[in-house]
């Protein structure tokens, strides 16, 4: 079988059809396969709800396959994709026979994780297995490289038109009707062969017949031209016109809804006939489609409820709200608050939508689907927000994370405002339908006060306002209870923040400390690994990168035995560990961190931190001497920098004027000095450091062209002034970086007798702590020094330890990378080798002291090279060729 069958064509073509019956059991073509059915909607472009229902479509036929998998959707929400379908794919290659994976309606996916998460399928799943999808449009999956393999088998709507003898068996043996062979040739080619308008015009030649008799099924032929558009509503008015009274209120009643099932149609029409009516739909061909095997919920044909719809909006406007009313309490009183808020969006009940949006908001929040929590505040009336103080500081939150602080702030005030003025109490029976939604929603209305002071504390970060952070941070304090460890730990976390910005890393450390703590105490893994990232960078400006690889290498341990904290957290630390890594000078290793990271995908990272991975590739291409790479990288992560996180220690556009100096363009890194009105005459600030290091090394290179004695020395005493100050605040990592341009700046004015004593302290602090590319980065200048410096007793060794390092390095950028068709790698091969083996994953990764992630990626590797997807059969495939 192959490995994509793609079924994509226009809507009304038959691609659900054709595909249940390819599936259908007892076919004379083969053993029939084993079939997960999954039929998809809007809801299910949110990928833990995908997920979980691809296991439980696969469970329907197989109970026991995907059992681990979705104990680990329904133990953390949070739980990557990646590391459930490695277990999902594992169950699935137990399975004896074929397997056909069938998403019906692909087309209505829009979110970039669920195609990821689908690719993965498609490179893993075992051979015995298939995917099926019926799709509207191409999705972005990778067709060409399945179609060049010979495993994609496509079918169009070229494929799916019926042709004239189709025709003629679908009208008159199916259709049951009595057309000549002139009048079936007359549909099928007014229709283009096109499915639902034949089997429209079926209906409605039907109802003619039984009328009229046979002479009016000739006329209505004759008749039948037009575009489909004129040609679908003159046949639904047709369809609808044949059915009885009770038949066409019921079809245009139910119309507003995604989903029918028996009680839920009985609230809309007010019968008691809901589940039979809907199977008479069904044995009438009437456009309803079941959802499951035992015929409770249906949906309409998507053009047939379409239809419906303008038809019930242009004769009956006036009771379209109130359907859509009805609907919302019933899905209410049922727990289904997402359909609830919907209907009551749809049904203009503004008011009953924002209680239900309250009820929905802590499950929103704690399974992260802020997506959809935007989408249903901004589809809410803002007078209508103002009077809910949830609401209204959730909607700051929303501009907050788009960067829009002043509108931020004034919702933090409706909010507040609405607080102190005490809301009006929600719809009666909304809150008794959903206990435990009701009770989520008391809780975070008592914890708002604090959380307003955080998001004000968070405004005041973004604007680099240390004091105002400070003071939000401490209000936020007092207003949490001794068990909010949630609300105590971000205010905590502010507060190092704001001691990391105002230049006191000891402070920083110890008060984010804290922050970590409560972290910790609330049980919160993800977010808890999520500030190694920042507690590390701290670490790093006290001049401590042993320190801060420690802290990675421990949290990235974490994350292995907590494998929920993966999916927002786990690529953000491979980045971190892999710049600690490049500033180590293992370059091959931080690359290789920068590799997992790569492929976890944003699923693994904040959106805070998505642009460290550009950052951290630039500085492995401005190690390994792509200077132009590096430019392109940081151009890249500029527009993904959201300010207001973190102190900006590290400003992206300084980096890139570092590297233009370093290409020895010096007129774009004085555009950069001017854009951002840097001088040497600046007072010294902790957060103006590196812009002021970064001009000191300009002025230099200027110096080198120019001789311009004067503005050397204005950068001599600017780097007096940020020695100093580093010094006095315990800014280890400052006072390395400053004491080396220093060197500098003395070398290149000739005075090398002054520069080895600056050159001499920073490589004591420096080298030791894990210094190395900070140092290698500067060029030949630098290479000069250090062997000046190697010469003397007090600097020797640890000059010399760095030039073995850069002699390193060259020889490695000598001898170039090997391609990837070489084979298997001495590492890929002990790898292959103990796959041999009845261990698993991760007694793999601790036996080769390597991450779980590590240990994906060379599996990964290995499965490419021997052209297999599962572990099963790369043992196999190596045996085949003696490598075990």
């Amino acid at each position: 079988m192959p490995r994509l069958v793609l079924v994509s064509a226009p809507a009304g073509f038959g691609k659900t059809t054709l595909l249940a019956q390819w599936l259908a059991p007892g076919e004379p073509a083969g053993p029939s396969p084993r079939v997960a059915w999954l039929s998809l909607d809007a809801g299910d472009s949110e990928l833990h709800r995908f997920i979980t229902h691809l296991v439980a479509a696969i469970q329907a036929r197989s109970p026991r396959a995907g059992a681990e998998a979705l104990a680990l959707l329904e133990a953390d929400r949070a739980v990557p994709a990646e590391a459930v379908l490695v277990s999902l794919v594992n169950d699935l290659d137990e399975l004896a026979g074929p397997t056909v994976l069938a998403l019906d309606d692909y087309h209505v996916i829009d979110a970039a994780d669920i195609h990821e998460a689908v690719t993965f399928l498609l490179d893993h799943l075992p051979p015995q297995v298939t995917v099926a999808i019926t799709t509207r449009a191409d999705p972005p999956l990778p067709l060409a490289r399945l179609r060049g393999r010979g495993e994609l088998l496509e079918l169009r709507a070229a494929d799916l038109r019926f042709t004239a003898d189709e025709a003629d068996a679908f009208l008159n043996h199916v259709m049951g009707l009595d057309l000549d062979p002139a009048h079936v040739a007359a549909l099928e080619q007014r229709t283009e062969g096109w499915a639902a308008g034949l089997q429209l015009a079926a209906l409605s030649a039907r109802g003619r017949s039984d009328a009229e008799g046979s002479g009016a099924v000739a006329g209505f032929v004759d008749a039948f031209t037009g575009s489909h558009r004129f040609v679908l509503d003159y046949l639904v008015e047709e369809v609808l016109n044949s059915q009885p009274e009770d038949i066409r209120g019921f079809l245009l009643d139910t119309s507003v809804l995604q989903q029918l099932t028996g009680a839920l149609c009985d609230a809309l029409t007010g019968r008691g006939d809901g589940r039979q009516t809907l199977e008479i739909l069904e044995r009438g061909n009437l456009f309803v489609v079941p959802l499951d095997d035992q015929r409770q919920w249906y949906r309409y044909h998507h053009l047939f409820a379409d239809a419906l719809r303008a038809r019930l909006l242009a004769q009956h406007p006036e009771r379209v709200p109130g359907l859509h009313r009805a609907a919302s309490r019933w899905h209410a009183e049922h727990g289904m608050l997402a359909d609830a808020v919907l209907h009551a969006i749809a049904g203009d009940d503004p008011d009953r939508a924002a209680d239900l949006v309250e009820l929905a908001l802590p499950d929103l929040r704690k399974h992260r689907q802020d997506r959809t929590l935007r989408e249903w505040l901004r589809a809410l009336p803002d007078d209508v927000v103002r009077e809910r103080p949830l609401l209204a500081a959730f909607l700051a939150w929303a501009r907050l994370s788009e960067g829009d602080l002043d509108g931020a702030q004034v919702w933090l005030d409706e909010a507040e405002r609405a607080l102190k003025a005490g809301r009006s109490a929600p719809i009666p029976g909304i809150p008794g339908s959903v206990p435990e939604a009701a009770r989520a929603r008391d809780e975070e209305l008592r914890t708002l006060p604090a959380t307003i002071a955080l998001y004000r504390a968070s405004i005041a970060q973004a604007r680099g306002d240390v004091d105002g952070t400070v003071a939000h941070a401490r209000h936020a304090l007092e207003l949490a209870g001794p068990d909010d460890h949630l609300a105590r730990g971000a205010a905590a976390g502010f507060l190092g923040l704001a001691a990391w910005a105002a230049g006191d890393p000891g402070t920083a450390v110890d008060t984010f400390g804290t922050a970590v703590a409560s972290l910790h105490a609330a049980g919160n893994v993800a977010d808890e690994l999520g500030a190694t990232v920042v507690l590390a960078g701290m670490w790093l400006t006290r001049g401590r990168p042993a320190e801060a690889r420690r802290l990675y290498e421990r949290a990235l341990a974490v994350a292995e035995r907590h494998q929920g904290s993966l999916l927002s957290t786990t690529g953000d630390l491979h980045v971190g560990l892999a710049d600690v890594l490049r500033e180590q000078g293992d370059l091959d290793a931080a690359a290789g961190h920068l590799e997992v990271a790569r492929e976890l995908g944003d699923r693994a990272s904040l959106l805070e931190n998505r642009h460290r991975w550009y950052t951290a590739m630039a500085g492995v291409l401005r190690a390994r001497g792509d200077l132009d790479g590096a430019v392109r990288m940081l151009d890249d992560a500029e527009p993904l920098y959201l300010p207001g996180f973190f102190p900006d220690v590290r400003p992206i556009p300084a980096v890139r004027a570092r590297v233009r100096i370093a290409q020895g363009r010096l007129a774009d890194a004085w555009d950069w000095a001017h854009e951002h009105h840097v001088t040497a005459a600046d007072p010294p600030a902790f957060l103006a450091e590196f812009n002021q290091l970064t001009l000191a090394r300009l002025v230099i290179g200027q110096y080198r062209a120019d001789r311009d004695q004067a503005g050397l020395e204005q950068a001599c005493a600017l780097l007096d002034r940020v020695i100093d100050a580093a010094q006095a605040a315990g800014r280890t990592g400052s006072l390395v970086e400053a004491r080396l341009v220093r060197a500098l700046a003395r070398h290149a004015g000739g005075d090398t007798d002054a520069a080895i004593p600056d050159l001499t302290a920073a490589l004591a602090d420096g080298v030791p702590a894990g210094y190395v590319r900070l140092f290698l980065d500067e060029g030949a200048p630098m290479d000069e020094l250090l062997r000046a410096a190697g010469r003397r007793p007090e600097s020797g060794e640890y000059a010399a330890l760095l030039l073995r390092a850069a002699e390193r390095d060259e020889a490695a950028a000598t001898a170039g990378a090997p391609s990837g068709d070489e084979g298997l790698s001495d590492r890929e091969l002990e790898v292959l080798r103990l796959l041999a083996t009845e261990l698993t994953g991760p007694e793999i990764a601790r036996h080769l002291f390597v991450s779980v992630n590590t240990l994906r990626t060379h599996t990964k590797h290995i499965f490419t090279k021997l052209d297999v997807n599962t572990r099963q059969a790369a043992v196999r495939r190596a045996a085949e060729l003696g490598l075990l």
